[in-house]
Formats: structure tokens, sequence, C-alpha cells
């Protein structure tokens, strides 16, 4: 049985969270600003919309925990990371530690896509192996 057509409006929520959040991170701009604007200005039809609110919500109120949370997994400062790869590892660990319906290869998976389609030339690798170290700590039992 395929499983693609479930997954697809959860897919096209990170996507729009992630565009949603370079909003938020570039301009300073209220989440819930940001909210309302894609809500006016986007399709959200195939958009699993609760996902969506729950990543740009939980992203944004939770970025410095989640910076925190991710320094052990980061070789240098979180601010020196490229800033869309800063905001996908964001995304993803958010997803890791408040979504336990959402499997860590599917989060691992997305968050990887991502990166190759929005990120830098080799951010892929970059982004896979700091959320693979956090999957293995946050998630010891689903990885094992």
């Amino acid at each position: 049985m395929n499983n693609r057509p479930s997954q697809e409006p959860r897919r096209r929520a990170r996507r729009r969270a992630l565009q949603a959040l370079y909003q938020w991170q570039m301009t300073g701009q209220d989440a819930g600003q940001i909210f309302q604007q894609f809500h006016a200005a986007q399709d959200m039809s195939q958009v699993d919309e609760d996902h969506f609110e729950r990543l740009l919500f939980g992203v944004s109120s939770d970025q410095p925990d989640l910076d925190e949370k991710l320094a052990a997994f980061v070789d240098r400062p979180i601010e020196q990371l490229d800033q869309m790869e800063k905001l996908i590892i964001r995304l993803g660990a958010w997803e890791l530690l408040n979504c336990p319906d959402a499997p860590v290869k599917v989060v691992l998976d997305e968050s990887i896509d991502l990166a190759h389609r929005f990120g830098a030339d080799q951010g892929h690798a970059f982004v896979n192996g700091v959320l693979d170290k956090a999957a293995r700590q946050w998630r010891a039992d689903e990885m094992s």
C-alpha cells in the first residue's frame, strides 16, 4: 500500500512552514501576522493546515530552546549557520521533539529534501548529520 497521498499534505505543510519561517526570520514579523498573510495569499487547500500552524508557531516560539538543544549537535554557533539550513534544522528538530506521530525517518527524509531544494550545495549533508545525531539522542527507542 502506498502512503504517499496521505503524506503529501504534511510535506506541503513543511514546505509552507519553512517559507513562513524564512519570512519570520528575515523580517522579524510576528508569526501570527505571517500566518494570516499565508492564509490570505496562498492556496492552502492541499496543505495539512494544522501541521503548518503547529510548525510555524512552535518553531518561532521555541527558537531559543531549540537552539540550546541543537548546540550539542552543531560544530559552531547556530547563528553562524546558513539561514536556510538553520531554519530546516530548527524545523526538523521541533518536529522530532514535539510530533511523536511523525516517524524519525520521515522527518529526516523531509528535512533532507528541503535542504536539497532550498539550501546550499552540500547543505543537505549537514542537515542530515545534525538531525541524525539529535534523533539518536531524542528518539533513541525509534532509532534502534
